[in-house]
């Protein structure tokens, strides 16, 4: 799931100046907000909306009927996210080299997810408290591949149910790889990537060709490609290409959820009506975003929110799950969701600080020199942190 990423435009050589926006002045820190709200949503629906008992001993949906049917929607968080995921990623991947995007999108995935990771193993070792989702294999041997964040790609369960995500976004980073690799990233150049991706996702799931349909993300493809749509409007201005195309993902995209929704998640006669009334939502709010029309909220707040959206999206499972094991039905249930909440977005904050922060600099510094040593044929070549 990604995260936190660069909200700056950066272009290696000019553009020309009849086709393209000024560059925002500031950060786009409503895109940290829609972010939060996104995996907000998410976790309200892990903690009160799901229909698991491994958390409070019988359904979380049970356990507060009064939010269930609120939070049965958070599931659909993912989509947005998807969406902010596409609109910031093209955005980040402006004025980069392969190597140069790479180097990001390691550095900004990796130290939190080891720590996740690492951190699930340690309290499930400590309290015997696990997600349920490793079966047979169970966490321990589970462990090294979920290290790996390529676990699902060699039939190795995820030690934890969120990180699916980070699975097809990183099918995602592959592609948008692929487009930097090969050449500039001009206005051209990214539509024709998007409308072919699009296409092709579509003949992949027509045709049944399974490789094809695992490595384009297909029914994941519409929001990825609505987001980058967005940002292509949001920088070059209104054309009716990027617009027609993000028609096409809101209709595919509709069509994909409504599949991919299955019982017991699902709620029959509700979400035929209300899935396209909220996809509807997430993709106006984008557009407002596109074109400058959503700008406020814009304070400081809200960058910080951001920072604690990929942390939060985690780990909030794995360290509320011993604590609502241990204190539910003890206390009262409102109160033992508030310490979960608290204690979620804690943890989060303190990852961000202590673990993601000083990692990432770290690594991105040792990941950099490492280029210039490939890049030199193995020498040592310039320092480029210098």
């Amino acid at each position: 799931m990604t995260l936190n990423a660069p909200s700056r435009t950066q272009s290696a050589t000019p553009e020309p100046a009849a086709t393209l926006l000024p560059a925002p002045a500031e950060r786009l820190r409503i895109l940290d907000l829609l972010r939060f709200i996104a995996v907000a949503a998410v976790m309200m629906y892990h903690f009160t909306g799901v229909p698991t008992t491994v958390s409070w001993g019988r359904q979380a949906r049970q356990v507060f009927p009064e939010l269930a049917s609120a939070a049965y929607f958070g599931q659909y968080g993912y989509e947005l996210f998807f969406m902010i995921s596409g609109f910031v990623i093209l955005m980040a991947a402006h004025g980069r080299g392969v190597g140069e995007f790479a180097i990001s999108r390691i550095a900004r995935l990796y130290p939190a997810y080891w720590f996740a990771v690492s951190l699930a193993l340690v309290l499930y070792l400590v309290t015997g408290v696990k997600s349920g989702t490793t079966g047979d294999l169970g966490v321990v041997r589970s462990y090294l591949p979920n290290m790996t964040m390529l676990q699902a790609g060699v039939g190795v369960p995820h030690i934890e149910i969120v990180y699916w995500a980070l699975w097809v976004t990183l099918h995602f980073y592959v592609l948008v790889a692929l487009l930097v690799w090969s050449g500039r990233l001009t206005y051209a150049r990214c539509v024709v990537f998007m409308g072919g991706w699009l296409l092709l996702s579509v003949f992949a799931l027509e045709g049944d060709m399974r490789f094809l349909d695992m490595a384009l993300i297909a029914t994941w493809s519409p929001y990825f490609v609505a987001g980058m749509a967005f940002y292509l409007i949001y920088r070059y201005g209104p054309n009716p290409v990027p617009w027609l195309i993000v028609f096409f993902c809101y209709g595919l995209g509709v069509h994909f959820t409504l599949k991919r929704i299955k019982p017991p998640l699902d709620w029959p006669g509700v979400d035929e009506k209300a899935v396209p009334l909220l996809l509807a939502a997430f993709f106006l709010v984008m557009a407002l975003v596109a074109t400058r029309r959503l700008r406020w909220p814009n304070g400081r707040l809200l960058t910080a929110l951001g920072a604690l959206t990929y942390p939060l999206y985690l780990v909030h499972e794995t360290v509320s799950r011993p604590l609502i094991n241990s204190l539910f039905p003890y206390y009262s249930r409102w109160a033992v969701l508030a310490v979960a909440i608290a204690t979620s977005i804690a943890a989060a904050y303190l990852i961000h600080k202590l673990v993601e922060g000083p990692a990432q600099k770290l690594l991105r510094r040792r990941l950099k020199t490492a280029l210039a040593q490939i890049s030199a044929g193995g020498g040592r070549g310039p320092d480029p942190n210098r």
